[in-house]
């Protein structure tokens, strides 16, 4: 990766109409504003259909690690392809406030629009969507099916479906398929528009030389198509519930730990297959993306196993997992691409060593270099311990936004900010972007900001509180904010620190 720079937004968070950020022209909108401004990347949130309620629409427990969200389909698009009238998605309440996603309302008020454009298109007679089905349909079929179940037992997790449909049995299979038919067909058509949209979409960005970072999560949701399909590559018991679940020790964000709830991966299981289930979400994450981005690329090494049922992830303890030899497999596999490694969290020497072995860029977040109980600059998070081979932030879709933050750090912290900066007369109101200006004048090859930091937005603007749930996931930011002036400030600071796409000067 050359030295170059780019901007975190979720899809979700842009200003799309219709509650929610999707593949409208406010995405197009955005990608020239991106080049515009010098840009190489836009990073993204998981593009993974989300579930509404217990966890909170997070797009890190998805109920698949294949499929697309519905909710960025366009529904402008479909109004084009006149399967759906404005005056229908007009009439649909979405919510007020255009800097937040209502999922309440989204939830009802979308999907019975998608399931009416689905009835007016005769899908099945589309060449398109038929070469889709067969390009997709290796891990679409059970997807479909899954979803189709799903709505039809109420939206609960599969644990509680009936035992036949449960443990997947395949007259159960065959009945469910054939008695909600065009349940499962309506789960491809929102497969096939999410895929040919995104497409188009990724096909505009490269076009103006954006490349898209997309963000893998290590885990996939236990109320998932991937774990009720293939129970024998997780840590689960006879009656397909989990044995231990992931999470991870105290650390800065919760003083007893974090239980996240997925479950845990058989990697001897995964070993004796080669890693096939691997290989084909890696393949399908390179057809998506550019360069993925591995969360908790630190569970490669050593990950957090939390017995079933604890009450708290006090209660956990460290396993081993698959080493740099995972890495050498995907790639003999699949060949090299682009990975940035999402090596925050506990630290530990064989992390960093796996980092080293796989070659792969890590990261650094400027939120993360200064404790006050550093008085010697040993932080590795101070740029000054930078190699070229990584990729700085200010801070991540998990952090507070820098504004926020250094409106809350303490007087000795702040005191270290300005130190390092050499900076004792900026306005504490700005010296936000002293920050981004230190994150972009790094040796690190790549600089992501977040856009909320290139806006000096405070917390109210924050995208992910970890080990919270309800508000999350929801900011989006309002098209009056992306102005030519933020553009031409973020083009400068590009420019000065050398991280231009070439592609600027063409």
């Amino acid at each position: 990766m050359k030295r170059s720079a780019g901007v975190l937004l979720s899809v979700t968070s842009l200003p799309s109409r219709y509650g929610i950020g999707c593949f409208s022209q406010s995405a197009y909108d955005f990608v020239d504003w991106l080049a515009d401004a010098g840009q190489t990347y836009w990073q993204i949130l998981p593009l993974g259909p989300t579930s509404y309620g217990s966890s909170g629409d997070s797009p890190y427990q998805s109920y698949s690690a294949f499929a697309g969200n519905p909710y960025m389909i366009s529904l402008e698009a479909l109004i084009d392809e006149g399967v759906l009238t404005r005056e229908e998605c007009d009439a649909v309440d979405f919510g007020e406030d255009e800097s937040d996603v209502d999922y309440e309302k989204l939830h009802a008020g979308r999907f019975a629009l998608l399931r009416r454009a689905y009835e007016r298109s005769d899908i099945s007679r589309n060449p398109e969507y038929r070469q889709f089905m067969h390009d997709n349909g290796w891990w679409l079929s059970d997807y479909a099916l899954f979803m189709a179940v799903k709505s039809f037992f109420g939206d609960v997790s599969w644990l509680e479906w009936p035992e036949d449909i449960r443990l997947h049995w395949n007259f159960a299979l065959d009945y469910y398929r054939r008695e909600l038919y065009y349940d499962v067909e309506f789960q491809c058509y929102l497969q096939f528009q999410f895929s040919r949209q995104w497409k188009k979409l990724k096909a505009y960005a490269n076009s103006r030389h954006i490349s898209i970072i997309g963000d893998m999560p290590i885990y996939v949701s236990p109320d998932s198509a991937d774990v009720w399909a293939h129970p024998e590559l997780f840590q689960l018991d006879e009656r397909n519930v989990p044995t231990a679940i992931a999470g991870c020790p105290p650390d800065g964000f919760s003083a007893d730990g974090q239980m996240w709830g997925n479950p845990l991966y058989r990697w001897d299981l995964h070993r004796e297959t080669d890693y096939e289930w691997w290989a084909s979400r890696l393949w399908r994450s390179y057809q998506l993306y550019d360069v993925v981005r591995m969360d908790h690329f630190r569970g490669f090494d050593e990950y957090y196993a939390i017995p079933y049922g604890s009450q708290s992830a006090l209660e956990g303890h460290w396993e081993k997992g698959p080493g740099v030899d995972f890495f050498r497999r995907m790639e003999q596999k699949l060949g090299v691409h682009g990975m940035i490694a999402e090596d925050l969290g506990y630290m530990t020497d064989s992390v960093r060593r796996l980092v080293r072995e796989s070659g792969y860029p890590n990261m650094k977040v400027l939120e993360f270099a200064f404790d006050e109980n550093d008085a010697y600059g040993g932080n590795e998070y101070l740029p000054h311990h930078y190699v070229r081979n990584c990729v700085v932030y200010t801070g991540t879709h998990d952090n507070e936004t820098v504004a926020g933050w250094l409106e809350g750090i303490t007087e000795a912290q702040r005191k270290q900010v300005r130190d390092y900066l050499g900076d004792a007369h900026t306005p504490d109101g700005e010296l936000w972007r002293a920050m981004l200006a230190l994150a972009m004048r790094s040796c690190a090859d790549v600089c992501i900001i977040p856009i909320q930091d290139y806006l000096g937005l405070g917390n109210d603007s924050r995208m992910n509180k970890p080990a919270t749930v309800g508000e999350n996931w929801r900011w989006r930011v309002k098209k009056s904010l992306l102005t030519r002036e933020v553009q031409k400030d973020m083009l400068e600071m590009t420019m000065r620190f050398g991280r231009m796409n070439p592609a600027k000067w063409e």
